[in-house]
């Protein structure tokens, strides 16, 4: 038994030995470098110019007709749109903007405008308003376009009614 083990750890040590790749007289960082190494030969013959590439002008900017013209396109949502609200009364959570959410601030959500937008509320059936700033996503009920705050909800006076049908107007 111990010859049998003998000659197969100088067999084992034999192998390794004769085994030595490329990769093992690497350093790490050769071997794992997210750059490879350019190999690349001399090119043999004299070298070509590459000829210039022509530069387009920019298209000149014309000055703006009317007021209209003359303000950047920084929104590209509705100003105005109608549909179901309804509300929410977490005591406490994140929103999706980050901040704390707090039911007795004026805020709301909305699935696509950008936090901090100022949005006037309105109930089509009592025509009371209410001013809000969307800080929250939501919501996620198919058919509604905006969650209020209970402020917000109470403002208008729509806690016992729920869902309701409101405007919407981006300030």
């Amino acid at each position: 038994m111990r010859l049998f083990s003998r000659i197969a750890i100088a067999i084992v040590s034999a192998w390794v030995g004769i085994d030595v790749n490329a990769a093992g007289a690497q350093s790490f960082e050769e071997r794992f470098s997210i750059i490879p190494k350019a190999n690349a030969a001399e090119p043999k013959g004299p070298i070509k110019p590459v000829p210039p590439v022509p530069e387009t002008q920019p298209p000149r900017e014309v000055e703006p007709t009317s007021r209209a013209e003359a303000r950047p396109a920084k929104r590209s949502f509705k100003r105005s749109f109608t549909g179901k609200a309804s509300y929410y009364s977490y005591r406490t959570g994140k929103t999706a903007s980050g901040s704390s959410f707090n039911r007795n601030l004026l805020t709301a959500a909305h699935r696509t405008l950008p936090f901090g937008t100022r949005v006037r509320v309105t109930d089509l059936a009592t025509r009371k308003s209410v001013t809000v700033t969307i800080n929250d996503r939501g919501p996620w009920v198919p058919g509604r376009m905006l969650d209020l705050s209970l402020a917000a909800a109470r403002t208008l006076r729509i806690t016992d009614r729920g869902v309701v049908h409101v405007r919407a107007e981006v300030l």
